[in-house]
């Protein structure tokens, strides 16, 4: 008889086995015992997460997120992608499972981003990690916080190590006391975009209230349920748009519904009790998957600038089968206003555009339609279905569109294009800045900006002007700065730098040296 007291039937559970030897010989457990942990490259991470059972999880990963030519991810930790949802959930507590280090980075990071409540941390060691005692201290750690006083959801996190070594997330329950369990796995050699590890929580937390709709009645939202068809909004964008966007609907008879990630659980039976889905960040593949198992239909692109408030409207009758005339007399009520508003604040300007958050081709069609040239459009996102109407309406324009763009592939064309403002990431406005071409963060600046209907249509252009007329102050500040902070006067110094161009000189020549014996030895 087993005296073993337990407070759920986790132990119950069938274990998958790994194809590797004993425990010690695991590629991970090698590492850690080597000091590299979660340095220990991408490949590394991902043969350990696959003998240690965990093939499936990123066999529907590469599925879902399938990755560019980097095996990593170049922006932040996608894991801040899923961290942040749950953080501006109510009601829904959050625990990460990883390095000391990641966990004090994403925390910080949340932290610098707005979140007001305390981040879960479960802390391990390399014998706690192989030993399977770090589950059972998650475990305890969800049975301690599950309390439905306070909260409707805890959501675990398993990042690079724990998902390495097949800590399984799985096996917790599904509900504590009421209280919903929620574990996913976000590492980085499996997630290549923060942004799409923000569909992976909505994704899953999706398929839980799926499941709960399927068993039996709901909550009903917290404002009551729409007496009009909803057409549910995928991705986070500006908090004006989700009313423009309803002010359009409206001559339809439609009305908009949750915006997926929610701000609370309920909203999530809100969002699957849709009459359509419109894919604003097309991206959200998880998500997706989830809707069309409901039966939602699902629509690409977004109200932005003439030709795509125009397309989209009618893509929206058409899910809803609605008549004609009635899109017609939305189109009417809208269209004129946006192309007087796009009339009103023209840009004139090269620009190239780069981002990671999934909404880059969207701003590009309102840039174009406001009069700017953008010859290039870099996402670090995927192609998807949903983004096919808007890449093709780029291309018919002249620009050149590319999926999964690496930060060498986005700083490669603002170099060669050298235009008027390079909006992108932070290096790549960094190294437009060093070339004197004025840049914009695309994240801070271009998307927290309303982009829908008429309220999008001129948002753009007084930013954008502002910075293409800096240019000359560009040139200016170059000039003064020429030099500093460059070759042998980078770093810090006291005094100045004590120069030997001798030493480089006896250098240079034992690397031509060995250049020409390398050389030598390719002609044998």
């Amino acid at each position: 008889m087993n005296d073993e007291v337990t407070y759920d039937t986790a132990a119950q559970a069938d274990v998958i086995l790994g194809k590797s030897d004993p425990v010690s010989e695991t590629p991970m457990v090698a590492a850690l015992q080597d000091g590299a942990g979660c340095h220990a490259g991408a490949e590394t991470m991902e043969a350990a997460a696959r003998q240690a059972g965990q093939s499936e999880i990123l066999d529907r990963y590469a599925a879902d997120y399938p990755k560019g030519p980097h095996d990593q991810p170049q922006s932040m930790c996608p894991a801040f992608g899923s961290l942040r949802v749950g953080l501006r959930m109510r009601r829904v507590a959050t625990i990460l499972s990883g390095s000391a280090c990641c966990v004090y980075g994403l925390t910080f990071v949340s932290h610098f981003y707005g979140a007001r409540r305390s981040v879960g941390y479960v802390p391990f060691n390399s014998e706690s990690l192989v030993t399977g005692k770090l589950f059972e201290d998650i475990r305890d750690a969800v049975h301690e916080l599950a309390d439905p006083d306070q909260f409707d959801a805890v959501v675990v996190t398993n990042l690079c190590v724990p998902t390495a070594s097949g800590v399984p997330l799985r096996l917790l329950p599904e509900e504590i006391n009421g209280v919903r369990i929620v574990g996913i796995d976000v590492p980085g050699f499996g997630i290549p975009t923060h942004a799409e590890a923000k569909d992976v929580l909505a994704g899953a937390m999706l398929n839980y209230a799926r499941k709960e709709v399927q068993a039996g009645p709901v909550a009903a939202p917290a404002g009551g349920k729409s007496d009009r068809p909803t057409v549910t909004l995928l991705g986070e964008m500006f908090p004006a748009d989700p009313m423009m966007i309803g002010a359009m609907l409206a001559p339809m008879g439609l009305a908009v519904g949750p915006v997926v990630p929610c701000r609370e659980w309920r909203e999530l039976y809100a969002a699957l009790d849709c009459g359509a889905v419109a894919a604003i960040h097309p991206f959200y593949t998880a998500a997706i998957r989830e809707f069309q198992a409901a039966g939602r239909p699902v629509v690409g692109s977004a109200p932005v600038g003439h030709d795509g408030t125009a397309r989209w409207l009618a893509a929206i009758g058409e899910a809803f089968n609605l008549p004609a005339e009635k899109v017609a007399e939305a189109q009417n009520m809208f269209l004129p206003a946006i192309k007087a508003a796009l009339a009103g604040a023209p840009i004139n300007g090269t620009i190239t555009l780069s981002g990671y958050e999934g909404s880059e081709l969207l701003v590009a069609r309102l840039l174009i339609e406001s009069g700017a040239n953008v010859p290039y459009v870099g996402t670090a996102c995927p192609k998807t279905p949903w983004s096919a109407e808007d890449a093709e309406w780029l291309r018919s324009k002249g620009v050149t569109v590319k999926f999964r763009a690496s930060l060498e592939d986005d700083c490669a064309a603002m170099e060669a294009i050298r235009p008027d403002l390079a909006i992108g990431t932070t290096p790549v406005v960094q190294k437009a800045k060093e070339l004197a071409i004025p840049g914009l963060y695309f994240t801070n600046l271009i998307s927290a900006r309303p982009l829908m209907g008429p309220a999008g249509a001129g948002s753009l252009a007084e930013v954008v002007n502002a910075a293409i007329a800096g240019k000359d102050r560009m040139e200016h500040m170059k000039e003064f700065f020429e030099g500093v902070g460059t070759g042998d006067t980078a770093g810090i110094w006291e005094g100045s730098p004590n120069l030997r161009p001798d030493f480089r000189a006896l250098h240079q020549k034992k690397l031509d040296k060995a250049a020409r014996a390398a050389k030598a030895e390719e002609m044998i």
